[in-house]
């Protein structure tokens, strides 16, 4: 079967079709990872594909991670802690991110699919940070063309917990932070922002200026139009860009048994 690629929306959001033996085989990962960087997220419906199945489609794309101790590359997210000992952690899940901020090469791309669904929410945006940037006004552009951004566990989980104990700030603490460049200038040449719930502050600023800042990019990248919100059903799978997208969860009820099974193509790409 031929692969078709139908864009979903004008700015981000793409998706294809195909049969399973071809992305089984490897012969589509060339168009999908193509896509992926283009358009920030792809989407399939209707595959109904197994964990090892996933698994394997995530090899021909890039290097799968073993995650929670694992060594099959496939992480089961929930928030039920019977079936994740992270499941608080996971709860920051639900505010703009991007995967591995803080690691030297933050994460290539990640794959999703549902084992059940919530009953309400539990929807997953994207939102496209190259397409973003390309659309700041200059004179911003030039502002914040050498700014760096430190990105930090502790900031993101400053979310979950507004007054933590001591305790847990010093466990955050020992958490290493990552100096970044504000704006991610790729191999390829081009440009994406670098920010989200794990950015702390800009390094240089005053308080002040650098939350105003880093809260003003934020709401600029996630306008409707660079923003794509996937409504899930059984048998879809997701593929997104961690390096050129931001993604967030939207809120469902914790006891709803919802389950989504990940797995994360190691980074390929360094911050500087």
């Amino acid at each position: 079967m031929a692969l078709v690629v139908t864009n979903i929306k004008p700015l981000i959001g793409s998706e294809i079709k195909t049969d399973l033996e071809t992305l089984l085989s490897g012969a589509a990962a060339e168009t999908i990872r193509k896509t992926l960087d283009e358009r920030g997220v792809v989407v399939f419906h209707d595959l109904n594909i197994s964990d090892e199945q996933q698994l394997a489609i995530a090899k021909t794309l890039g290097t799968p991670l073993k995650e929670g101790g694992g060594d099959d590359g496939v992480y089961k997210i929930s928030l039920d802690a019977r079936v994740n000992d992270k499941a608080d952690y996971l709860r920051g899940s639900l505010y703009w991110h991007i995967d591995g901020s803080t690691q030297e090469k933050p994460y290539l791309g990640t794959m999703l699919r549902p084992v059940k669904l919530s009953e309400t929410g539990g929807q997953t945006e994207f939102c496209n940070t190259y397409a973003a940037y390309d659309d700041l006004p200059e004179e911003d552009k030039k502002a914040i063309a050498n700014l760096r951004v430190v990105h930090s566990m502790e900031r993101s989980l400053w979310f979950l917990y507004p007054e933590p104990s001591s305790e847990q700030i010093e466990a955050w603490q020992k958490i290493p932070a990552k100096s970044c460049p504000l704006v991610w200038t790729h191999k390829s040449g081009r440009k994406s922002l670098l920010i989200g719930a794990t950015a702390d502050y800009i390094e240089g600023m005053s308080p002040e200026e650098s939350r105003k800042l880093l809260v003003r990019l934020r709401e600029f990248a996630t306008q409707p139009k660079y923003v794509y919100r996937h409504e899930w059903k059984l048998g879809d799978m997701v593929i997104w860009s961690n390096t050129g997208a931001m993604h967030r969860a939207i809120a469902y009820p914790v006891d709803s048994g919802r389950l989504m099974i990940r797995t994360t193509l190691a980074g390929e790409e360094s911050l500087h």
